[in-house]
């Protein structure tokens, strides 16, 4: 293998991938990244057996061949190399690197025994647009449970309709939903459960790569599925993941519907009056007060601690509806809230022993759903 390429280029690829390399004390072969070089490409892949990452850089090769190295000491290296040409050379089972005044010298494996990273089917194809979709994961990943004991709230739920992907998480306790817009080159509607450490790391590319380097028309993230494997593929950079089996619940089903009480709070407003609360809630309960006294047009909110002392803050509000209060853990509330993206959010309110829901103003591609706290 002899390869060349401009550092940034390497560096850039080698950063997108090598964050899935990790220490693997059973398969030390897992902590290396694969370079290929082919054709006209040269590929760097990286994978931890349930998620393979490969992105793909301009440069030149004059000698095909594959090869792997520790991708921690590749990457950083790289990464301090002059912004110039660099010249890649496999001899004697070893990487020569030379850039400028830089010369060295990586020990590595045979590519033999890296993993193959399992191929998706492309027929079927769906697009979404690649801020959008980075925005609506951040706004729904937090609320996915911790907990091993049901696997299938381990990830996000993407529910693939004609036209729109509806993203959904809960843990139990809370619920966060989003829908954006979809393309498609099919019919087939499609419901299936992501891993949170996979859409975590879709995050990150997204948040970390150029898109003034994957050009104009590359400002989609195409998502293809086989029976138990996503591709999700941006421009040069392909992630192919495990799905996790199972069915995700009908949380739908829990979402209330019906007469209660809707109050239309500035968002600014309302998180300061909930921080300074939540200093007054109890200690591993994180509870505070919000009532609705009808036709006053306020939010009261309160708190009690035998140990600290206790708080009572009125909001301006817009309130429509009957008399109400519900008791809610602050964390959760606040989870919620630093999600949505309008001035002024809204609260519905059924009673004390149904879930509260909060959307933004005016917008309807959001909302977030508390369990209460019963008393």
């Amino acid at each position: 293998m002899k390869i060349s390429s401009l550092q940034e280029n390497l560096k850039s690829g080698l950063n997108t991938v090598s964050h899935i390399a990790g220490k693997n004390l059973n398969l030390p072969i897992l902590n290396n990244v694969m370079f290929e070089a082919k054709g006209k490409n040269i590929r760097f892949i990286t994978t931890d057996l349930e998620i393979g990452v490969v992105s793909t850089v301009r440069g030149k090769v004059e000698k095909e061949g594959v090869y792997t190295v520790d991708a921690k000491v590749i990457s950083e290296y790289i990464s301090l190399l002059p912004n110039k040409k660099v010249d890649i050379d496999l001899k004697d089972n070893k990487l020569k690197i030379q850039c400028e005044n830089y010369k060295t010298v990586i020990k590595g494996q045979s590519a033999e025994d890296f993993p193959l990273i399992p191929q998706v089917d492309r027929e079927q194809h769906y697009k979404v647009n690649a801020d959008e979709f980075k925005k609506a994961l951040s706004q729904v990943i937090f609320a996915v449970s911790n907990s091993e004991t049901r696997i299938e709230l381990s990830g996000a739920l993407l529910n693939f309709k004609k036209n729109q992907l509806v993203l959904a998480a809960t843990d139990s306790y809370r619920l966060a939903e989003c829908k954006l817009p979809l393309s498609t080159n099919g019919q087939a509607e499609k419901k299936i459960i992501v891993p949170a450490k996979t859409l975590q790391e879709v995050i990150r590319i997204l948040s970390n790569i150029k898109l003034e380097a994957v050009g104009e028309g590359d400002m989609e993230v195409e998502m293809f599925i086989s029976e138990n494997q996503i591709l999700f593929t941006f421009g040069s950079i392909e992630l192919v993941s495990r799905l996790i089996e199972g069915q995700y619940p009908d949380y739908e089903q829990i979402i209330p519907v019906g007469p209660g009480t809707l109050a239309t709070i500035n968002k600014a407003e309302f998180v300061q009056a909930v921080k300074a609360s939540a200093i007054f809630s109890k200690t591993g309960i994180n509870d505070i007060n919000l009532d609705f006294p009808a036709g006053k047009n306020r939010v009261i909110i309160t708190s009690e601690s035998s140990q600290v002392g206790e708080n009572t803050i009125n909001l301006d509000a817009s309130v429509k509806g009957k008399d109400n209060g519900i008791v809610i853990n602050y964390r959760y509330l606040l989870d919620g809230i630093n999600n949505i993206n309008t001035n002024d959010l809204k609260l519905e309110v059924i009673d004390n022993a149904t879930p509260c829901v909060i959307r933004p103003d005016k917008e309807n591609s959001y909302l977030y759903v508390i369990m209460p706290i019963k008393q």
